[in-house]
């Protein structure tokens, strides 16, 4: 009963996050906020998904649960390791981009909008999506692991690469050639793999 609750609970949190960023919501709200109230969107929509996302890790601690294994020391602090250089390479694919419009802050500042710029530079070179690969790295390299924590890691890339396809899709629209070339040399998440995608 705990994985269809935790299942259930993020295909919520994955479907309200998802219909929030599309341009179909964005231009919806712009129309009910206007221009000048717009600007704290993305601010909104990232305490929000932060905020709504603390119940389904209630959950995961909270419901019962059963282990499923335990790496043992040394392969451990190997696996503590390489999330910490995840988290790392989390925080320098972050800062490649433009942080403060990424986070919400700098539209507070700004008359108008600006359209994003495609990055293309650091690790956007290895991989088109270097936050996902390195969450999904952090997420899989815990070095214990329960059912539930199981359940949720396995919904969260789920929904990362459900979620990768549908923002290609936006990206395309977005950037047009400029994005089709550069999804031509540079793989998804894998780097040197693409799955048939050129």
């Amino acid at each position: 009963m705990s994985m269809v609750t935790l299942l259930l609970s993020l295909a919520i949190w994955g479907v309200i996050h998802s219909l929030l960023a599309s341009h179909f919501a964005k231009d919806m709200i712009r129309g009910i906020l206007g221009k000048d109230l717009m600007r704290f969107y993305r601010f909104g929509y990232n305490v929000f998904s932060v905020v709504s996302f603390a119940p389904i890790l209630y959950l995961m601690w909270f419901l019962p649960d059963q282990p499923l294994y335990r790496v043992p020391a040394p392969w451990s602090y190997l696996m503590f390791v390489g999330q910490g250089i995840s988290a790392l390479l989390l925080l320098v694919a972050l800062l490649q981009t433009d942080t403060l419009s990424f986070i919400g802050v700098k539209q507070f500042f700004i008359e108008v909008e600006e359209s994003g710029q495609l990055v293309t530079r650091g690790l956007y070179r290895v991989v088109r999506h270097p936050l996902y690969t390195f969450s999904l790295l952090f997420l899989w390299l815990t070095p214990s692991m329960s059912v539930n924590s199981l359940t949720l890691y396995i919904g969260a890339t789920l929904y990362i690469l459900i979620g990768a396809y549908f923002e290609e899709r936006k990206l395309l629209r977005d950037f047009g050639t400029a994005y089709a070339a550069y999804k031509q040399k540079t793989p998804m998440l894998i780097p040197g793999l693409t799955f048939g995608e050129k």
